[in-house]
């Protein structure tokens, strides 16, 4: 198989594994953790997708409150709510009494207070900075900050050790150096669309995600899928929020 048709089948994984569009079939396996390189990548299809959402609701004459919704729900759907469920998740986790019981809520199916309260949080400061951005919520913005989001978690996940053996954190860790050096290049090139702002959202996506990271390093011992999904939501609203005020 040549290197080129080897990228393409590891970036179409990267995007049946964040995603829920269609991405074919991929005749040979591949493992995890070689696709963490285009996890970046794909947020290109997901910022796309909800900007056009955004920019379409606006354009039919939506109030910026109802077309920030319309982006929203676009961003769930075409994830199928993955990073929500994983933020929530670590959300309720942190409320264990020790390292073993937090890694038992967080693999338990139901949400609890935490949960919700931390999610709804989230999707409301989102909200409220695409409110207040309105039309200056462009595509361009929403494929920036979507790949930026996905570029920090790529980054925890190459930096922090698996918290346990078995799971998708576990399973998806690969050769980090290269994969952060592309996916790092991919956010670059997403980012410079918007000149100056883009300095302020790159430190303000890792920034979020560093935050997570330290928290999961301290109570859990490294990163797990939950919390490689709290740390995408986490600098999605970092991102959008830092936008919205400069």
């Amino acid at each position: 198989m040549s290197p080129l048709r080897r990228r393409w089948d590891e970036a179409r994984l990267a995007l049946m594994l964040l995603t829920r569009l269609p991405a074919g079939r991929i005749a040979h396996e591949i493992p995890l953790g070689r696709c963490g390189w285009a996890y970046p990548l794909a947020g290109v299809p997901v910022g796309l997708i909800a900007g056009l959402v955004h920019w379409g609701a606006l354009g039919l004459g939506a109030s910026d409150p109802v077309a920030a919704v319309g982006a929203l729900a676009a961003l769930a759907a075409v994830t199928g709510g993955l990073h929500h469920d994983g933020l929530a998740d670590f959300a309720d986790g942190m409320g264990g009494a020790d390292r073993a019981r937090r890694l038992e809520i967080m693999r338990d199916s139901r949400i609890g207070s935490y949960g919700v309260l931390v999610l709804g949080l989230t999707l409301a400061g989102i909200g409220a900075a695409l409110a207040d951005l309105g039309a200056a919520a462009t595509p361009v913005a929403f494929v920036a900050v979507a790949v930026a989001s996905r570029c920090a978690m790529l980054a925890v996940l190459v930096l922090l050790p698996p918290a346990r053996g078995d799971g998708l954190g576990a399973a998806a860790q690969g050769k980090g150096g290269r994969a952060l050096a592309v996916g790092g290049a991919t956010a670059l090139v997403c980012l410079l669309p918007l000149g100056a702002a883009a300095v302020p959202l790159a430190a303000a996506t890792a920034t979020a995600a560093a935050g997570i990271a330290a928290v999961a390093r301290r109570r859990l011992g490294g990163q797990t899928g939950d919390v490689l999904g709290a740390v995408q939501m986490a600098s999605e609203a970092a991102g959008w929020l830092v936008l919205s005020v400069i």
